[in-house]
Protein backbone atom coordinates (compact mmCIF):
# COMPACT_ATOMS: atom_id res chain seq x y z
CA UNK A 1 0.00 0.00 0.00
CA UNK A 2 1.45 3.34 -1.03
CA UNK A 3 1.70 6.00 1.69
CA UNK A 4 -0.53 9.02 1.37
CA UNK A 5 1.61 11.92 0.14
CA UNK A 6 -0.38 14.56 1.99
CA UNK A 7 -0.22 12.54 5.22
CA UNK A 8 3.58 12.21 4.92
CA UNK A 9 4.02 15.93 4.23
CA UNK A 10 1.77 16.85 7.14
CA UNK A 11 3.73 14.63 9.53
CA UNK A 12 6.98 16.15 8.30
CA UNK A 13 5.68 19.68 8.88
CA UNK A 14 4.45 18.72 12.35
CA UNK A 15 7.89 17.35 13.22
CA UNK A 16 9.52 20.57 12.00
CA UNK A 17 7.15 22.66 14.10
CA UNK A 18 7.98 20.58 17.16
CA UNK A 19 11.70 21.13 16.59
CA UNK A 20 11.15 24.89 16.27
CA UNK A 21 9.04 24.93 19.43
CA UNK A 22 11.77 23.15 21.38
CA UNK A 23 14.41 25.55 20.05
CA UNK A 24 12.34 28.59 21.01
CA UNK A 25 11.82 27.16 24.49
CA UNK A 26 15.55 26.63 24.95
CA UNK A 27 16.39 30.13 23.67
CA UNK A 28 13.81 31.78 25.90
CA UNK A 29 15.14 29.87 28.91
CA UNK A 30 18.69 31.05 28.18
CA UNK A 31 17.50 34.63 27.63
CA UNK A 32 15.89 34.89 31.05
CA UNK A 33 18.50 32.88 32.90
CA UNK A 34 19.92 34.93 35.82
CA UNK A 35 23.43 33.79 34.95
CA UNK A 36 23.32 35.77 31.68
CA UNK A 37 22.46 39.09 33.34
CA UNK A 38 25.38 41.42 34.12
CA UNK A 39 25.33 43.04 37.51
CA UNK A 40 25.42 46.83 37.51
CA UNK A 41 27.22 49.04 40.03
CA UNK A 42 25.06 50.42 42.81
CA UNK A 43 24.15 54.10 43.04
CA UNK A 44 26.39 54.48 46.07
CA UNK A 45 29.36 53.05 44.18
CA UNK A 46 28.68 55.23 41.14
CA UNK A 47 28.31 58.38 43.27
CA UNK A 48 31.87 58.08 44.59
CA UNK A 49 33.43 57.21 41.20
CA UNK A 50 34.97 59.47 38.59
CA UNK A 51 36.31 58.46 35.18
CA UNK A 52 38.91 60.70 33.53
CA UNK A 53 39.21 60.27 29.74
CA UNK A 54 42.30 61.77 28.09
CA UNK A 55 42.23 62.57 24.38
CA UNK A 56 45.36 62.59 22.23
CA UNK A 57 47.12 65.24 20.17
CA UNK A 58 45.08 68.14 18.71
CA UNK A 59 41.99 66.99 20.62
CA UNK A 60 40.28 65.81 17.41
CA UNK A 61 41.48 62.23 16.88
CA UNK A 62 40.10 60.68 20.08
CA UNK A 63 36.42 61.48 19.82
CA UNK A 64 35.55 57.87 20.58
CA UNK A 65 36.34 58.78 24.18
CA UNK A 66 33.43 61.23 24.05
CA UNK A 67 31.16 58.34 23.07
CA UNK A 68 32.48 56.22 25.93
CA UNK A 69 31.98 59.16 28.27
CA UNK A 70 28.38 59.65 27.10
CA UNK A 71 27.62 55.97 27.65
CA UNK A 72 29.09 56.08 31.14
CA UNK A 73 27.09 59.20 31.96
CA UNK A 74 23.96 57.38 30.80
CA UNK A 75 24.75 54.88 33.57
CA UNK A 76 25.05 57.76 36.02
CA UNK A 77 28.86 57.57 36.20
CA UNK A 78 30.54 61.02 36.42
CA UNK A 79 33.19 61.62 33.75
CA UNK A 80 35.67 64.24 32.64
CA UNK A 81 36.83 64.29 29.01
CA UNK A 82 39.92 66.44 28.41
CA UNK A 83 43.08 66.70 26.35
CA UNK A 84 46.10 64.78 27.63
CA UNK A 85 47.98 68.00 28.41
CA UNK A 86 45.60 68.50 31.36
CA UNK A 87 46.69 65.30 33.14
CA UNK A 88 48.57 67.07 35.96
CA UNK A 89 45.78 69.51 36.87
CA UNK A 90 43.25 66.66 36.65
CA UNK A 91 45.38 64.65 39.08
CA UNK A 92 45.31 67.59 41.52
CA UNK A 93 41.54 67.84 41.10
CA UNK A 94 41.04 64.10 41.69
CA UNK A 95 43.33 64.13 44.74
CA UNK A 96 41.43 67.03 46.31
CA UNK A 97 38.09 65.25 45.79
CA UNK A 98 39.53 62.01 47.20
CA UNK A 99 40.86 63.71 50.33
CA UNK A 100 37.54 65.49 50.82
CA UNK A 101 35.74 62.14 50.68
CA UNK A 102 33.86 62.85 47.46
CA UNK A 103 35.76 60.19 45.52
CA UNK A 104 36.60 56.60 46.32
CA UNK A 105 37.07 55.01 42.90
CA UNK A 106 39.26 56.71 40.29
CA UNK A 107 39.45 55.35 36.73
CA UNK A 108 41.69 56.67 33.94
CA UNK A 109 41.28 56.05 30.20
CA UNK A 110 43.51 57.47 27.48
CA UNK A 111 43.96 57.18 23.72
CA UNK A 112 47.19 57.77 21.80
CA UNK A 113 49.12 60.52 23.63
CA UNK A 114 46.40 60.33 26.27
CA UNK A 115 47.41 56.73 26.89
CA UNK A 116 51.07 57.74 27.04
CA UNK A 117 50.23 60.26 29.80
CA UNK A 118 48.48 57.71 32.02
CA UNK A 119 51.60 56.45 33.87
CA UNK A 120 52.56 60.05 34.74
CA UNK A 121 49.06 60.76 36.06
CA UNK A 122 49.07 57.52 38.08
CA UNK A 123 52.50 58.33 39.53
CA UNK A 124 51.39 61.81 40.60
CA UNK A 125 48.19 60.49 42.19
CA UNK A 126 50.20 57.85 44.04
CA UNK A 127 52.59 60.52 45.34
CA UNK A 128 49.55 62.42 46.59
CA UNK A 129 48.36 59.31 48.42
CA UNK A 130 45.54 58.53 46.01
CA UNK A 131 44.92 55.00 44.64
CA UNK A 132 43.87 54.41 41.04
CA UNK A 133 41.40 51.57 40.65
CA UNK A 134 41.75 51.06 36.89
CA UNK A 135 43.64 52.56 33.96
CA UNK A 136 42.99 51.66 30.33
CA UNK A 137 45.36 52.79 27.59
CA UNK A 138 44.38 52.63 23.92
CA UNK A 139 47.42 52.39 21.63
CA UNK A 140 49.98 54.57 23.38
CA UNK A 141 52.21 56.17 20.74
CA UNK A 142 55.47 56.06 22.72
CA UNK A 143 57.22 53.47 24.83
CA UNK A 144 55.32 53.44 28.09
CA UNK A 145 56.62 52.23 31.44
CA UNK A 146 54.88 51.92 34.78
CA UNK A 147 56.95 52.82 37.81
CA UNK A 148 53.99 52.94 40.19
CA UNK A 149 50.72 51.17 39.90
CA UNK A 150 47.03 51.24 39.41
CA UNK A 151 45.20 48.31 40.92
CA UNK A 152 44.79 47.18 37.31
CA UNK A 153 46.29 48.59 34.12
CA UNK A 154 45.02 47.39 30.74
CA UNK A 155 47.02 48.37 27.67
CA UNK A 156 45.09 47.67 24.45
CA UNK A 157 47.45 48.18 21.54
CA UNK A 158 47.98 47.27 17.88
CA UNK A 159 51.12 45.16 17.76
CA UNK A 160 51.92 45.87 14.11
CA UNK A 161 51.16 49.60 14.45
CA UNK A 162 52.54 52.47 16.53
CA UNK A 163 51.46 50.98 19.86
CA UNK A 164 53.72 48.90 22.10
CA UNK A 165 53.38 46.76 25.21
CA UNK A 166 53.61 48.62 28.51
CA UNK A 167 56.53 47.46 30.63
CA UNK A 168 56.59 47.46 34.45
CA UNK A 169 59.62 48.95 36.18
CA UNK A 170 61.08 47.86 39.50
CA UNK A 171 58.67 48.50 42.33
CA UNK A 172 55.57 48.30 40.17
CA UNK A 173 52.50 47.14 42.08
CA UNK A 174 49.18 46.06 40.65
CA UNK A 175 48.09 43.96 37.70
CA UNK A 176 49.22 44.76 34.16
CA UNK A 177 47.51 43.29 31.07
CA UNK A 178 48.86 43.93 27.57
CA UNK A 179 46.21 43.13 24.96
CA UNK A 180 47.36 42.99 21.32
CA UNK A 181 44.45 43.56 18.90
CA UNK A 182 46.37 43.29 15.64
CA UNK A 183 44.42 41.54 12.90
CA UNK A 184 41.05 42.73 14.18
CA UNK A 185 40.71 45.51 11.62
CA UNK A 186 41.16 48.40 14.06
CA UNK A 187 43.71 51.13 13.45
CA UNK A 188 45.35 53.77 15.60
CA UNK A 189 42.75 56.42 14.71
CA UNK A 190 39.78 54.04 14.96
CA UNK A 191 40.65 51.98 18.05
CA UNK A 192 38.82 54.33 20.42
CA UNK A 193 35.76 54.36 18.13
CA UNK A 194 35.53 50.59 17.63
CA UNK A 195 32.30 49.23 19.11
CA UNK A 196 33.87 46.06 20.56
CA UNK A 197 36.71 48.04 22.15
CA UNK A 198 34.26 50.55 23.63
CA UNK A 199 32.13 47.74 25.08
CA UNK A 200 35.19 46.16 26.66
CA UNK A 201 36.36 49.45 28.18
CA UNK A 202 32.93 50.12 29.67
CA UNK A 203 32.66 46.54 30.97
CA UNK A 204 36.07 46.85 32.64
CA UNK A 205 35.02 50.15 34.23
CA UNK A 206 31.79 48.62 35.53
CA UNK A 207 33.74 45.67 36.96
CA UNK A 208 36.23 48.02 38.64
CA UNK A 209 33.42 49.98 40.26
CA UNK A 210 31.90 46.73 41.50
CA UNK A 211 35.27 45.82 43.03
CA UNK A 212 35.28 49.12 44.89
CA UNK A 213 33.31 47.41 47.67
CA UNK A 214 36.66 46.11 48.86
CA UNK A 215 38.91 48.58 50.71
CA UNK A 216 41.42 50.27 48.44
CA UNK A 217 45.09 49.54 49.02
CA UNK A 218 46.74 52.62 50.45
CA UNK A 219 49.53 54.13 48.34
CA UNK A 220 50.17 57.08 50.64
CA UNK A 221 53.72 58.01 51.46
CA UNK A 222 54.95 56.72 54.82
CA UNK A 223 53.77 59.00 57.61
CA UNK A 224 51.25 60.82 55.43
CA UNK A 225 48.03 61.56 57.33
CA UNK A 226 44.91 59.68 56.26
CA UNK A 227 41.95 61.86 55.40
CA UNK A 228 38.42 61.12 56.55
CA UNK A 229 36.02 60.15 53.79
CA UNK A 230 32.28 60.64 53.42
CA UNK A 231 29.63 59.45 50.96
CA UNK A 232 29.10 62.89 49.46
CA UNK A 233 28.55 63.19 45.71
CA UNK A 234 31.54 63.47 43.41
CA UNK A 235 32.73 66.70 41.84
CA UNK A 236 30.92 67.62 38.59
CA UNK A 237 32.40 66.54 35.27
CA UNK A 238 34.37 69.10 33.28
CA UNK A 239 34.40 68.89 29.49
Amino acid sequence: MRPNGRHTAGASQLSALRVWAICLLVLSTVAISPTTARAAPSQAQVATTHVYLLRGVLNIFSLGLDTIGARLQAQGIPVTVANFVSWSSLADEAAAAYRAGRLKTIVLVGHSSGATALPDMIAKLNRLGVPVKLAVGLDSVFKTKLSTGAERYINIYIGDGPGEPVKPENGFRGKLDNVDVRGTGVGHISIDKNEAIQRRVIAEIDAAIMRSRAPAVSVAEPGAPRQARSAAATAPARN
